[in-house]
């Protein structure tokens, strides 16, 4: 085996990443490629046809650079990675965007350059056209304004203006946001494709839109420019202002262009015209400068002439699918209202619904109500009913009750007034009484005191008699011959003259009589005693009904109150106790 067949074999194809606006895609490519095969590889994957406006941009050494077409990929300074990364760029930009852009796709990506370009701050913009593009691209994004469905933050995550503008102002993001928003709601009805144009029309007119730039220097005074590129021609900056071009040469005044290693040599069309000269530092720079102008100055040259049959195709194309697309549009559009219509009425049908359904419901649960309150009195009126019957019940038991007790009021009244009569002729018969006890009393004292005299007469009559009889005893024989006289003859006994008047029948009738009347007495105290028996009784049942009753209510409300017993019966209870001493 020989050595050669040792070597390792160098790989056909290398891997590339192709970066564009919207996307990453990767290709295996050939080492043979071309820059124009890359190219054309990428356009296709893309969709699109108008090539000349784009190119494969790479960094090397911290500057940009552009895929060369005729040279092979890999024969350039790219970058020795894998994959290798290109940026997908417009590299040139059209003088009026409306005219120039055809395809769809073109737009669309000339769009998301511009917009990077301008939140980048690589293109200078104004706060007010700022807030104005961001409406657009708002509008582009996500379609006509629904004030049900964008709420306020639904652009919380949207990156919609320059930093510098949000710190140029003191404002919050909701504020910014309302702004952008007011525009938005302006924008209703345009598509796209159509919300894209209007914001790169906009653009177009920004004083820094699609211009290149770089550092130079002059020749003499060696002082710093900056030179800048477009789709208008040359310009000369002043390092610190981008906006306003110190000198201009348009395509149409440059006869020609040309650089000597870092010499730049710009030859108006005008002879009488001074050439200007100018120095960039790098080689490579001056290169990348020869290259724009000659593209720019290529496509300047390009829009005064007439359109070759493909531009031709493709604006003919373009023509009659914007026509398509307008039509589908309007119908859309038509059908939408229609839908917008169907659906408010719809809506207004469900409001409807859903009104009568609750004016419904209502309803029911108002019949509900009024059965359950028709129930409920219904309910009440019976127990009202069996309240009235019961109170005309108790009403009558009451007037029974009245009416027992306004003849017991009448009996008790009656019985009072025959227990004051009977009280009063108690006092009465106790004042007799005590007046007879007291003259019977006084009696006694007199009975008992002749009682008392006659025994004491009694006696002395007959000490005087056994005395008289002892001392005349001589004279019974005298006696014997004279008898002594009878009764009711007086017995004179004369020593000098003795006369003895003594009754003895007198004595027994007085006694007789003394204990007829105190039987008599004792009689009457059983009596008055069994009359106080009866008297007490009452006066207890008498008191007893006065502290169960109280009050009688008599008739039309009226009270009728008895006074107490107490007061009227003392003086009785005092005779009562009296009498009973007695």
């Amino acid at each position: 085996m020989s050595i050669m067949g040792l070597k390792k074999k160098q790989p056909k194809t290398f891997k590339v990443k192709v970066v564009t606006m919207d996307a990453e895609m990767e290709f295996s490519c050939e080492v043979k490629w071309k820059g124009k095969d890359l190219f054309d590889l990428v356009c296709r994957t893309v969709g699109l046809r108008e090539t000349w406006f784009f190119g494969l941009r790479y960094i090397v050494k911290d500057t940009y650079a552009w895929l060369k077409m005729e040279k092979r990929v890999l024969d350039q300074e790219v970058p020795k990675e894998d994959p290798i990364t290109f940026h997908f760029l417009a590299k040139f930009f059209p003088e009026k965007v409306e005219e120039e852009l055809v395809q769809e796709i073109t737009q669309h990506l000339f769009f998301l350059q511009v917009k990077k370009q301008i939140l980048d701050e690589e293109i200078y913009c104004s706060p007010e056209a700022c807030v104005l593009l961001a409406s657009y691209a708002v509008q582009a994004k996500y379609g006509d304004y629904d004030p049900n469905f964008h709420k306020l933050g639904f652009l919380a995550q949207d990156e919609l203006l320059p930093k510098r503008v949000l710190m140029q102002y003191q404002m919050t993001a909701d504020m910014w946001e309302e702004k952008i928003t007011a525009w938005y709601a302006e924008h209703r009805g345009i598509a796209r494709d159509e919300a894209e144009m209007d914001y790169l029309k906009i653009a177009q007119d920004l004083e820094m839109y699609g211009v290149s730039y770089f550092s130079i220097t002059q020749n003499k005074k060696d002082t710093e420019l900056l030179l800048g590129v477009d789709a208008q021609g040359l310009h000369i900056y002043s390092p610190n202002n981008k906006l306003s071009p110190n000198k201009s040469f348009p395509w149409s005044g440059i006869r020609n262009i040309s650089y000597s290693e870092k010499e730049f040599t710009i030859k108006p069309l005008d002879k009488k015209k001074e050439v200007f000269k100018f120095y960039s530092s790098q080689l490579r720079v001056n290169k990348l400068i020869l290259q724009l102008c000659i593209g720019n100055h290529d496509l300047f040259m390009r829009r005064r002439k007439v359109d070759c049959i493909e531009v031709q195709q493709m604006k003919a194309q373009a023509r009659e699918e914007k026509a398509r697309k307008k039509m589908e549009r309007q119908i859309l559009a038509r059908e939408k209202q229609l839908r917008e219509e169907a659906e408010r009425a719809n809506e207004e049908m469900e409001r409807r619904l859903f009104q009568l359904q609750d004016e419904s419901r209502i309803a029911n649960e108002a019949r509900l109500r009024s059965e359950e309150t028709a129930d409920l009195l219904a309910e009440k009126a019976q127990i009202a009913e069996e309240e009235a019957k019961l109170l005309a019940h108790k009403a009558a038991e009451a007037e029974q009750e009245m009416q027992r007790l306004e003849v017991t009021a009448l009996k008790t009244k009656e019985e009072r007034r025959l227990m004051e009569q009977k009280m009063r002729e108690a006092e009465l018969l106790a004042v007799k009484l005590v007046e007879e006890s007291e003259r019977r009393s006084k009696e006694s004292d007199h009975l008992k005191q002749d009682l008392s005299e006659a025994k004491d007469a009694e006696r002395r009559a007959k000490q005087k008699l056994l005395e008289i009889t002892k001392s005349t005893y001589p004279l019974i024989a005298a006696y014997n011959c004279h008898p002594l006289p009878l009764d009711g003859e007086d017995l004179n006994l004369d020593s000098g003259t003795v006369k003895i008047d003594f009754k003895d029948t007198d004595m027994k009738r007085l006694s007789m009589e003394i204990e007829r009347e105190r039987l008599e007495y004792v009689e009457k105290s059983k009596n008055l005693q069994d009359q106080l028996k009866e008297l007490k009784t009452e006066i207890e049942s008498l008191k007893l009904e006065e502290q169960q009753a109280g009050m009688f209510p008599l008739r039309g409300g009226e009270a009728r109150a008895y006074p107490p017993l107490s007061n009227r019966n003392s003086s009785l209870m005092t005779q009562m106790a009296f009498l009973e001493e007695v």
